[in-house]
């Protein structure tokens, strides 16, 4: 049975989280110089796997086997969130690595072809999941052109500063690949509370999201009588309210949804708000779900233009994300790795955030695996799990490795 090296799995992550360590964070945003330090890092260990490595046009980083027949691949994002947590992506990249190392030192899988990855811009610094959306043929020239991040930087002066501008792009088309498997800290509490160790994930939850654009007449606080004003921030808070008693009605177990961002303008304690925005994101593994809340939230604002005063307009923010369902047959392959290693210790589970695997399994068959989140906590320095856990999972994706490609070469 092929045996990881916790101790080398750790030195790794440990070395990674030094590339922009803040306190017990990581900043490391996609194209920083800490993130191009961190990849030109990572492609040497690849290289000192036997990997051949390579920095593709986007900032993804490869490292290839050299054993014959359709590889495995295996690996996460190095990318972080402007504070982030040191193991959101970097956990699995480090699995990567030590997956096609462990595998290449045990003779009975050394011949077994597995490929590590590192995507780019998870974490969407100018376009979500932009590495592996590139990979897999949905990075348009269209939506390439004239990105910029929050700062106002473009995204063509990142690829320039980081010697990218004229470097080949990986395809999906131009690999044969079995898979890919992607290890994850879960991000949320359930595995902790559940008292489970690892989580075999079966569907990555859609998202949905619209903003409400209110409009009002802004005028003086203390001279406009309540029943003549049409307060932008009345509206905004009813709306607010009414989504979080009508949402439990048609949600489903684990939905949730988030009203992240609200503005009212101008924004001072003596004028009654003219203009105001609010921001819902919504979440589901069932479409039929994320229908529901939409069409909750229309009926919510029809109702309260019908009352008078202020008046709602509803948009879409982004364009919805379908749920998408990880494969079966690599999910038994890991459940039953789960079992050797930590017998009815795992759970099968949604995830809750969305992943790398979500665009990749549009082009191949996709499964991710979960560790506990200690606190469910994420996106934040105090991001953390315990040592024994990392350990574990990456033992039960080695294991999984080796049975999932083992059983595409159709050796017993």
């Amino acid at each position: 049975m092929v045996s990881i090296n916790g101790e080398r799995l750790l030195g790794d992550l440990r070395a990674l989280r030094a590339m922009g360590a803040t306190g017990t964070g990581v900043v490391r945003p996609a194209f920083s110089e800490m993130d191009m330090t961190a990849r030109r890092w990572l492609a040497d260990r690849y290289s000192d796997a036997g990997l051949t490595a390579q920095i593709d046009g986007v900032g993804n980083v490869l490292g290839r086997s050299q054993n014959p027949g359709p590889a495995l691949l295996v690996g996460s994002h190095s990318d972080t969130q402007p504070t982030g947590g040191w193991l959101d992506g970097a956990l699995g990249v480090i699995y990567g690595l030590e997956v096609a190392r462990a595998l290449a030192e045990d003779p009975a899988t050394r011949d077994l072809a597995v490929d590590a990855i590192s995507w780019q811009d998870e974490e969407s610094r100018f376009y979500g999941c932009m590495g592996s959306r590139s990979f897999c043929g949905d990075f348009t020239a269209e939506a390439e052109a004239d990105l910029h991040d929050k700062d106002g930087v473009a995204l063509a002066d990142a690829l320039a500063q980081a010697g990218l501008s004229d470097t080949p792009r990986l395809a999906a088309g131009d690999h044969d690949y079995i898979g890919f498997l992607e290890a994850h800290i879960e991000q949320g509490p359930h595995l902790e509370q559940d008292g489970r160790r690892i989580g075999i994930v079966q569907s990555i939850v859609g998202l949905g999201g619209m903003v409400f654009i209110f409009s009002g007449q802004q005028n003086h606080a203390g001279t406009t009588m309540m029943a003549g004003r049409k307060d932008a921030a009345t509206a905004l808070y009813a709306l607010a309210n009414a989504i979080n008693e009508e949402f439990p009605k048609v949600a489903g177990d684990r939905s949730v949804w988030t009203m992240g961002r609200a503005v009212l303008t101008p924004g001072a304690p003596s004028i009654v708000p003219g203009h105001g925005e609010l921001e819902l994101q919504f979440r589901d593994v069932d479409p039929a779900v994320l229908d529901r809340f939409e069409a909750v939230a229309h009926r919510l604002v029809a109702e309260i233009n019908s009352r008078g005063g202020a008046t709602v307009e509803a948009k879409p923010s982004r364009v919805r994300i379908p749920p998408a369902h990880m494969d079966p047959g690599f999910q038994e392959h890991l459940s039953r790795a789960a079992e050797t290693h930590a017998p009815g210790n795992w759970n099968a589970m949604p995830s809750g955030a969305f992943h790398d695997a979500g665009v990749v399994c549009g082009v191949m068959p996709c499964a991710m695996l979960f560790i506990p989140s200690i606190g469910g906590i994420s996106h934040d320095f105090a991001e953390d799990s315990h040592d024994d856990d990392i350990v574990l999972g990456c033992q039960v994706l080695a294991s999984g490795a080796a049975s999932i490609v083992i059983a595409a070469a159709g050796r017993q």
